[in-house]
């Protein structure tokens, strides 16, 4: 099986190319561009290096969010006319989830977050049984003080993920002390290659029905949503 992951759910910009389990390419930049501009031509650099053409591949896995609202579109959007045009099949990916799959091996609750701002975060726990990440505590948007409280009440070790660990690092070992692990900058950006393992194995999503898991409207959605909800009160 040929396989394309495609993630802009954030900063980073990601594409693999899997053949089987085994990751062939794999394109990654972490830096503060337009994605809708990048993602093509990162695509195509990376099947014209691995000499694979788009009737090859056999599957898509897109990130699916939570992140940048503007970034998860880009992916999507992309990956689901890629799938629609080539008829193949696509499956989405809880952004999330594929950063937790940097803490293979660890042996404890696994948090992976995305800053949501406002002392909020994007977070769910997982944890690694044997060859499967399983989830421990649903995805949310949440604040990072309650997520602090609920894992001191666990008594384990807990690994921190985020590309955004900067913001939250002294408030996790205030509250956590030796429990928390915290490691070193590479681990804390989400690998496309990862997201293509995660999605080898999961069921084919409808292409036409597929959408973001954004977690939490978009702020001008709730704004406009709110001043909905007012006018009709008022009127």
């Amino acid at each position: 099986m040929n396989l394309l992951a495609i993630d802009t759910s954030n900063q980073l910009l990601g594409v693999a190319i899997l053949k089987d389990e085994q990751i062939i390419g794999e394109v990654v930049t972490n830096i503060a561009k337009n994605h809708s501009v990048r993602l093509m031509p990162a695509i195509n650099q990376l099947m014209n290096e691995v000499s694979l053409t788009p009737d090859q591949l056999d599957k898509i896995v897109v990130a699916k969010g939570p992140g940048s609202y503007t970034g998860v579109r880009i992916g999507m959007s992309t990956a689901k006319s890629l799938a629609w045009a080539l008829d193949i099949p696509i499956t989405g990916i809880s952004s999330l989830e594929v950063l937790a799959y940097q803490g293979r091996f660890f042996d404890g609750i696994i948090c992976p977050f995305f800053d949501a701002r406002r002392g909020m975060v994007f977070t769910g726990f997982y944890e690694w049984k044997g060859k499967n990440l399983v989830p421990v505590y649903e995805e949310k948007n949440i604040s990072m003080e309650e997520v602090l409280a609920k894992l001191a009440k666990e008594n384990r070790r807990v690994l921190f993920l985020s590309p955004d660990i900067s913001v939250y690092k002294e408030n996790i070992k205030e509250a956590l002390g030796e429990s928390a692990v915290i490691p070193e900058g590479p681990f804390h950006i989400a690998r496309p290659g990862f997201l293509g393992l995660a999605g080898l194995s999961k069921s084919a999503d409808p292409t036409h029905t597929l959408t973001p898991n954004y977690l939490r409207l978009a702020e001008a959605e709730a704004n406009w949503l709110k001043a909905q909800k007012e006018n009709e009160q008022n009127g």
